[in-house]
Formats: structure tokens, sequence, C-alpha cells
């Protein structure tokens, strides 16, 4: 695998946590925007040839927000199943645009579509990782009421990823929103119980709690800026880092 300029990774195993949004064009309005995805793609492939092992998972509320279903009218354990429907979608978009560039990359669902990828079977998804594979998960958890952020932690623990990577367009957590509050303070390091306890929206409470009882770390980092994962995984403090 060819050298980086940021050498080798310092995790083994990362789960990478991406929104459905990433994905998105807001100028134009396109959901999926191939030039984004083919963006997002690269980032991926740099980062493997750190030679670390990822696995993603992706949202879909670029496509439909389970949650936002019952504004409407629909069911939420419908409305749940519908995000995690979108997951695949995003899931698919990025596989076919990392394989072009070289990347080879496996798709696994919680939900069962044998037609389109394979079922989430933790054992497969730990040696495609060893193999050199990365691994998108879809489908969220499988199960309504659950967030894609909860998944990523499901799934971090299920791998025994090193450490967990939440992408965001922010450069970390604040104790404010920083567009709104021009006095908004940015953490370099803050414990799971400080954020579950002052209730910080960048990942649910089940996610923070499930990564908090079996010590998986979480960065936060703002994933669009140019070589931002490939310093995370260098080791630079990028972020915010989330631990016990």
């Amino acid at each position: 695998m060819a050298e980086t300029k940021y050498g080798k990774s310092r995790y083994k195993r990362v789960l990478l946590k991406l929104s459905g949004e990433v994905m998105q064009n807001t100028r134009t309005g396109a959901s999926i925007d191939p030039n984004i995805v083919h963006k997002v793609a690269a980032s991926v492939k740099n980062s493997r040839a750190m030679e670390a092992e990822i696995a993603i998972v992706i949202g879909g509320g670029n496509i439909f927000r389970g949650g936002n279903g019952q504004r409407h009218g629909i069911d939420r354990n419908t409305g749940d199943y519908m995000g995690m429907l979108a997951t695949v979608i995003n899931a698919m978009a990025l596989q076919d645009a990392l394989e072009k560039i070289g990347v080879n990359t496996r798709v696994q669902t919680a939900i069962e579509m044998k037609q389109i990828a394979e079922p989430f079977i933790r054992r497969r998804a730990i040696r495609h990782l060893e193999k050199g594979r990365v691994v998108i998960f879809a489908g969220g958890t499988g199960n309504p009421y659950f967030t894609t952020d909860s998944a990523a932690a499901l799934r971090a623990n299920e791998i025994n990823a090193d450490i967990l990577l939440k992408a965001t367009k922010v450069d970390g957590v604040y104790n404010r929103d920083p567009l709104k509050n021009v006095s908004a303070r940015k953490y370099i390091k803050i414990s799971f119980r400080k954020a579950i306890a002052d209730r910080l929206r960048i990942m649910d409470s089940a996610a923070f709690a499930l990564c908090m009882e079996n010590d998986v770390p979480i960065i936060v980092f703002d994933f669009f800026k140019d070589g931002n994962m490939q310093r995370v995984l260098a080791g630079e403090k990028i972020g915010t880092l989330i631990s016990n």
C-alpha cells in the first residue's frame, strides 16, 4: 500500500460515522451529488492508505429522516423503516464511488436484502476488514426508535473498533452553537458523563452510553476540511475527544 505524507494510522480499526447530508448538495438541492460522493470516497481511500481498517455507518437524512415522518402523518415505526432504506441507497452510492477508485468495498445491511447487499454478520464483517476491504453498514440497527448514531456505536463495539470517528461540518464539540453564539467554547477533551449530563446533541445519549460502557472513544471532527481525517488517524489533536 502506498506511503502517505501522514504516515501510518495510530488506530488499527476505525468506525467512521457519516450523516446522509454529506451526500447532499444544498445549493442545487440534489439529494446525492456524485461529485461530493467522489470527494468522500477519495478521503476514505487516502485514509485506507494509512493502513487503517475502515468501517462506515451512514445515515439517510438527505433522502428521508424517520423522525420527520410523524409530522406528515406517517406512523413512527413505518417512518423509521423508510429511513433505514434511505441509508441503503446512500451506502450503495458510496460503494459505487469507492470501487470506481479502486477500493474494495462491501455493504452489509441490518435488514436483509440479498440481491444488493450482504446481511450483517459480525464475523464476516471483521474478516472483510482484515482483508483490507472497506465495510459499509447500512439499515441502522434494523430496529425503529434507534438513530444511526446508535447504530454506529453498536457496530463500533461489535467489530472491536479502536475509535469511533464522528464526521461533522464543525471542528468539534462546543458548549453552545458556534454559529449562533460568538462566545461558544470548544471542548478539546470531554468525558462521556459530562457529554450526557450536558445533553450535548452531537450524538444521542444511547450512543454515548454504549461507547462509555465499553470504553470506545469518540472523536468529533470537521470531515470536510482537506486532510482532516488523515490527521485524526495520524494522532494530531483535531476536533474533540470524548472518552472515559
